[in-house]
């Protein structure tokens, strides 16, 4: 439990609740009028979306200025990319006051994770894995509108066990702690704001062992990490080193194969919540029992796109995706280059849902099992190892590749090799920590090497082992 909150606080949690209730009826009295009413809600939205950013943010007033004036139709506006909103920062912010100066202050104290900048907005920050690191605020209406979302997707069958959850009352989080991500910082600011719940996380860079104590003391009813780690949780709950008795689970930031939602459950024996977000709109979308993705439809626009930008037929794999985030107003999100790759359903989803269906290839990379020098294994999660080199050299497009059962190398651009001693250094006190003092470490001549489908994987495994 958290400290009391100040009747200034309890009076601000208390309308943002109400706030929140109201969106939420909104949207399941939206969704269940099926996909006209739905498709309504959008265009409605996103009408609004592009007069405002035509009216308040320079950048896409200067980027939109040979369109005609009045309605803007979406498919007329140029694609946008992390790298230009980045550097157009202070023009893109509808909020004239905002200043990169001091977003970039306030993100550099990692007391202030969880925190709001100028007791107002959310600011995330994503891990770069598409090459560039990207900074995203967030205003209160967004806010609440991920919120709503969030808790639609909790009323179906399993509100049951997730009201049971809610009930014994400790969640526990397991992730990456170390920057102002958007999942640490949601969570954490969750915590703060309602001290009658009992919210617990936990670094995805210590020890297995480490976390598998520290949830065996907490005893949590809900659990919430990434689909890989989740998996190497099953297999200690398995193992009978891990003893967790959860009625709910839930995971994000990675793709989830059916096969290991099919485990994961299994062995906890509870459902398991999938989302589709990422720091430049919370929550995209959720997945059905189907394993079909649904997108939120009503508050957030996906155009699956071929490498010209040219729109990719249902059924078709996307080179990339697009993403128009209809929430958020202070930095407006609007034919966005996300850059995973989807494809969209030609029928409609056997469960029935309204909302339009996509299978997802996002972040793919792999579990690494190394040799310690004792002969036994020990399984890393990639998210927390690709964290460790972003966080200590500032370089985020790299590859970690296993080159032996106790050997890694890594791959740097030929323009970030001058910061590879940071990023050694890093790997090396990480796999200390890990037990795994006898792995050897090196820099590879190589640089990073993309897939056939253009996609960098930043951490790959020793292939047979």
């Amino acid at each position: 439990m958290g400290p009391a909150l100040s009747p200034a606080d309890s009076l601000q949690v208390a309308f943002d609740q109400w706030t929140v209730g109201a969106l939420v009826t909104n949207l399941l009295w939206t969704r269940c009028l099926g996909v006209a009413a739905i498709a309504a809600a959008r265009e409605q939205r996103l009408a609004e979306r592009l007069a405002q950013a035509r009216m308040h943010s320079p950048y896409y007033r200067r980027a939109w200025h040979t369109l005609p004036a009045g309605p803007l139709a979406l498919t007329d506006l140029p694609v946008v990319t992390k790298a230009q909103l980045m550097t157009a920062f202070d023009d893109w912010c509808t909020d004239r006051a905002i200043a990169w100066r001091d977003v970039e202050a306030f993100i550099a104290a990692r007391a202030h994770i969880g925190e709001r900048f100028r007791g107002r907005y959310a600011v995330w920050t994503s891990s770069g894995t598409t090459g560039a690191p990207g900074v995203f605020v967030q205003d209160p209406g967004a806010l609440a509108v991920y919120d709503a979302l969030v808790s639609v997707q909790l009323v179906g069958p399993a509100l049951g066990d997730w009201s049971a959850a809610a009930r014994r009352g400790r969640a526990a989080l397991v992730t990456a702690d170390s920057d102002h991500f958007a999942g640490i910082a949601f969570w954490r600011r969750q915590a703060q704001r309602k001290p009658w719940l009992d919210m617990r996380t936990f670094p995805v860079a210590a020890p297995l062992a480490t976390i598998v104590a520290g949830l065996n003391d907490y005893d949590p009813a809900f659990l919430a990490s990434y689909p890989t780690m989740l998996t190497l949780l099953a297999g200690e709950q398995g193992a009978g080193r891990l003893r967790l008795s959860l009625t709910g689970m839930w995971c994000g930031g990675e793709t989830l194969s059916a096969a290991a939602r099919i485990a994961i459950e299994d062995t906890f024996g509870c459902p398991l919540a999938n989302e589709y977000g990422a720091s430049e709109c919370l929550s995209i979308g959720y997945a059905c029992r189907h394993g079909a993705m649904h997108v939120n439809a009503d508050w957030v626009v996906l155009e699956p796109v071929d490498r010209d930008y040219r729109p990719t037929p249902p059924g078709e794999l996307s080179h990339t995706v697009l993403l128009t985030n209809l929430a958020n107003a202070v930095q407006p999100i609007i034919r966005y280059d996300l850059g995973d790759r989807v494809r969209m359903r030609a029928t409609p989803c056997p469960c029935g849902n309204a909302l339009p269906a996509l299978e997802i290839e996002g972040r793919t990379d792999d579990i690494l099992s190394l040799t310690a020098g004792d002969g036994t294994r020990v399984k890393l999660v990639p998210l927390a190892i690709a964290t460790v080199v972003e966080d200590a050299a500032r370089i985020y497009r790299f590859q970690i590749v296993q080159s032996a059962p106790d050997a890694l190398c890594l791959r740097l651009s030929h323009a970030d090799r001058v910061r590879n001693p940071a990023a050694l250094r890093a790997l090396r006190a990480y796999l200390d920590a890990q037990g795994l003092a006898n792995v050897t470490v090196r820099l590879d001549e190589a640089e990073p090497g993309e897939a056939r489908d253009g996609k960098l994987r930043q951490v790959v495994a020793l292939r047979g082992y």
